[in-house]
């Protein structure tokens, strides 16, 4: 026979992901293994909105697995349903993992255009101080191709170090590397101190 409840009384229902959940915070690994497959899609697929990348989502959710085992113990049924509770750390996981992204381009485009710049800068400066274009140009084709390159594509198109890497096939550090010796060598054509 079932239990009638006084008038007003609440009841305060626990889903099956709440109940996996509290065991998991006491050590079941059986309950996270239930808890994962229940779980693991919609994170997925909130990573996956969030970050436009189904790759680093999938990434992004087993680091959020990894934190629910971790942080289970933490969770409180009364202050809302397991789902949700696990829904709220993969979105801001998932921020987190685009903002830091974004601060890592930033980072990568900042240093580029700063090289970019101090090559270039090198360049125009010892062509203005010296003021003779012709000799520059003399200089120049005494340069091989391979270092005579990027020196144009710096110089006269005003390419990042990465966009000439780019395009010329070739990493970064060798560009880096061909540069440096394409002004050294320059100088001392112009005759410019080192």
């Amino acid at each position: 026979m079932a239990k009638r409840q006084a008038p007003g009384a609440r009841h305060i229902g626990t889903s099956e992901t709440d109940r996996l959940l509290v065991s998991v915070a006491a050590g079941s690994q059986d309950a996270f293994a239930r808890l994962y497959d229940a779980a693991a899609g919609p994170i997925y697929g909130i990573a996956c909105r969030v970050l436009q990348d189904p790759a680093r989502a999938e990434e992004v959710t087993q680091e959020v697995m990894l934190e629910v085992w971790q942080s289970a113990p933490r969770y409180r049924p009364e202050s809302g349903h397991a789902m949700t509770w696990m829904m709220t750390i993969a979105h801001h996981r998932a921020v987190d993992s685009v903002r830091t992204l974004r601060r890592s381009a930033e980072r990568e485009r900042a240093v580029s255009q700063h090289e970019s710049t101090l090559a270039f800068d090198d360049v125009v400066e010892t062509v203005e101080a010296l003021g003779e274009r012709e000799q520059v140009r003399s200089c120049l084709k005494e340069l091989t191709a391979e270092l005579r390159q990027p020196v144009v594509l710096a110089y006269y198109q005003g390419l990042t170090h990465t966009e000439i890497a780019a395009a010329l096939s070739l990493p970064l550090g060798t560009v880096k590397s061909r540069l440096r010796r394409a002004l050294t060598r320059l100088r001392h054509c112009l005759g410019a101190p080192p």
